[in-house]
């Protein structure tokens, strides 16, 4: 069975649903039938490389939240996150374009280190106090440290055009799937799996899809939460191109 995830390292309940997918594959008694692929989802597509600011700005700018508002819902999605056993710096990072990211995850794709690349963007974008953003050294750091060759990785963030029809067309298939936030996972094609929903939700949609020809079903956890995405994604907390949802308790 083959488990897509599309996904955007500056969302932070893809960080903490990967957490969550993860925990509920680990239990899953197939687990070792389980191919999983990382997908390219931007959420601020159009967002340009040096247009870099800090994450409590772009909320309060974002959702006219105040700033005592939007640390305390960075206060809550560390507790979340560490809930999760990952670490969450709730102050001091900042936002920027993602572009180049996901260039080089395609870049690792093809050479078996997409899953070490994605952790380390994660963990330096959440948990790390050196940005990712802005600086191409820093990715071609994190990429060398998963595994990946420095001159490859230059040569990548230096060409613009570099894997940029992959994440397009990774993008492209989201929409026609009916991804409008993320994390958005699709279950061999059977299933999709909308948000950054409790390990429990994921068992069962990993259970269902297993072995069941099915057209495509979307598995929201069915508690009629709003995601505050934008996008359909209402049972649980996700990105979307508005933003994230944000919690306030």
């Amino acid at each position: 069975m083959r488990v897509e995830i599309w996904s955007d390292i500056a969302c932070p309940w893809c960080y903490v649903g990967k957490a969550r997918f993860e925990k509920a594959l680990r239990d899953f008694p197939h687990r070792d039938e389980v191919e999983v692929v990382h997908r390219s989802f931007e959420l601020d597509p159009g967002r340009a490389k040096d247009d870099i600011q800090p994450v409590i700005t772009m909320l309060t700018r974002k959702y006219g939240m105040s700033a005592a508002q939007a640390e305390a819902g960075e206060d809550n999605l560390g507790a979340q996150a560490a809930a999760e056993g990952l670490d969450y710096r709730t102050r001091g990072r900042d936002h920027g374009s993602t572009f180049d990211m996901h260039r080089l995850l395609h870049l690792a794709k093809e050479h078996g280190r997409q899953e070490r690349l994605l952790d380390a963007l994660y963990r330096a974008n959440f948990a790390e106090e050196r940005s990712v953003f802005g600086a191409d050294e820093r990715l071609v750091e994190l990429a060398v440290a998963a595994g990946l060759d420095a001159d490859a990785v230059r040569a990548v963030l230096a060409d613009p055009e570099a894997y940029a029809a992959e994440v397009r067309a990774d993008e492209r298939e989201a929409a026609q799937l009916g991804a409008n936030g993320v994390p958005f996972f699709v279950l061999d094609r059977k299933y999709g799996v909308s948000g950054a929903q409790p390990a429990e939700v994921f068992t069962q949609a990993l259970t269902q899809a297993f072995g069941e020809p099915a057209p495509l079903k979307i598995v929201d956890g069915g508690d009629g939460r709003d995601g505050g995405d934008g996008g359909d994604t209402d049972g649980a907390d996700a990105c979307g191109p508005d933003g994230c949802a944000v919690p306030q308790h």
